[in-house]
């Protein structure tokens, strides 16, 4: 009977995730039609995806310094950010699009999924039973399926932006409802706290240090591919004079960022057992090697470019939860708070430059050249790791699996 309340809790948590983390990308997936329409420029497109980053940096810093994860029930603080993220969301149709208010409103719903990713994982912890990787990697899925639901929104509802924006915001809303009806595991435990006093003594700990570059090297290349692949595909649809090709673009950057969710399940189950550096090193590579070909494959047969896709989007986030794991590991225990918020907060800062320098790149030099600079994040992350994987202290990970 345990087990059941434990499939269907931990199932309701993750559905609603999914849920409500489409509203992340739920404005970036409309953007060929946004540009088609109102001819928005290449740094308002960027800050469609960008805003958001910021919004989560400066929620996740802001709930960390307040501990709002722990004096707010957990049910109830998810529950009122995506509903607030869900408004913030559908108030777009009311606003010029190709104006600042539309970037304030995502940056809102930047900052409500501070409330939703994090605090989703707080209340599947409560259900953990030795398998923390497993349920860590379930998350991290959620938030890559979510990220994707978006582009396939534009095409299962007509081929309208708005239908598409009104969509994501009320699988919100019922996310919402849902959430307030799981039962928990047990009583959730504290959220560590932000203390700017700890981040000298957290950035002298050179394994911890490694482990947050091979960090910033992943965020550099994760948030821009997922942003920007979809454009990619619809180029190259349209290249090829492809019928409608926004929607053939919106179902392929569906299979290639949602393949993603089973790349983060892999990656949490195989890290336990093979060791983290293994896992985010073989992923860093790969994705190193798909971001270097893939836009130099634009005019290839569409079958070779897909496979080579999909398999980015697989390795693009295998490796993501494996760096907070590393941080957990390697940190002492009273500063994991501190050393989690900085990795975060560092790395989605890096991952707002990146995003931006995506068209500016790929109008100077093509998207191989936007995708190549891509590579430059995992191929430092890669050495990072190599480096962690090589000090002692890489015993501590994964139960001495390095």
């Amino acid at each position: 009977m345990a087990r059941t309340g434990k499939g269907v809790a931990v199932s309701i948590i993750t559905v609603c995730q999914l849920m409500a983390l489409a509203l992340w990308f739920s404005a970036t997936a409309v953007l060929p039609q946004l540009r088609s329409e109102f001819n928005i420029d290449a740094l308002q497109s960027s800050l469609f995806t960008s805003s958001v980053l910021l919004g989560f940096v400066l929620g996740t810093v802001t709930s960390a310094i307040f501990g709002l994860a722990d004096r707010i029930e957990p049910r109830r603080f998810w529950a009122v950010s995506a509903i607030i993220a869900a408004t913030a969301n559908i108030l777009i149709l009311a606003v010029p699009v190709d104006g600042i208010i539309v970037i304030l409103l995502r940056l809102i719903t930047g900052v409500c999924m501070a409330g939703i990713y994090p605090i989703g994982m707080k209340m599947v912890a409560t259900w953990s039973r030795g398998d923390t990787g497993f349920l860590v990697g379930l998350l991290v899925g959620a938030l890559t399926m979510g990220s994707a639901m978006p582009h396939l929104f534009s095409v299962a509802v007509p081929l309208d932006w708005r239908l598409v924006i009104v969509t994501a915001s009320v699988s919100a809303y019922l996310a919402a409802i849902a959430v307030l009806f799981v039962h928990l595991g047990g009583t959730p435990g504290k959220s560590p706290r932000f203390d700017p006093r700890m981040v000298g003594k957290i950035w002298a700990n050179k394994p911890l240090r490694h482990a947050c570059y091979g960090y910033f090297g992943h965020m550099w290349e994760l948030y821009a591919m997922w942003g920007w692949i979809g454009l990619f595909l619809y180029g190259a649809y349209s290249d090829r004079m492809v019928e409608n090709p926004g929607i053939w673009s919106a179902l392929s950057t569906f299979a290639i960022v949602g393949v993603g969710a089973f790349g983060s399940l892999a990656g949490g189950y195989y890290a336990d057992r093979i060791g983290r550096t293994t896992v985010t090193i073989a992923a860093m590579v790969v994705s190193a090697a798909c971001a270097l070909i893939a836009g130099a494959f634009g005019d290839a047969p569409f079958a070779i470019l897909m496979v080579i896709c999909i398999i980015w989007g697989i390795a693009v986030v295998a490796d993501s939860a494996q760096f907070s794991s590393c941080v957990i590991e390697l940190a002492d225990p009273h500063q994991v708070g501190t050393a989690l918020t900085m990795q975060n907060a560092i790395g989605f800062v890096i991952a707002l430059v990146s995003i931006h320098l995506v068209p500016v790149v790929a109008d100077w030099a093509g998207w191989w050249g936007a995708f190549a600079m891509l590579s430059i994040g995992p191929v430092l992350g890669t050495v990072a790791m190599v480096r962690l994987r090589m000090m002692p202290e890489a015993s501590l990970l994964a139960g001495g699996r390095k």
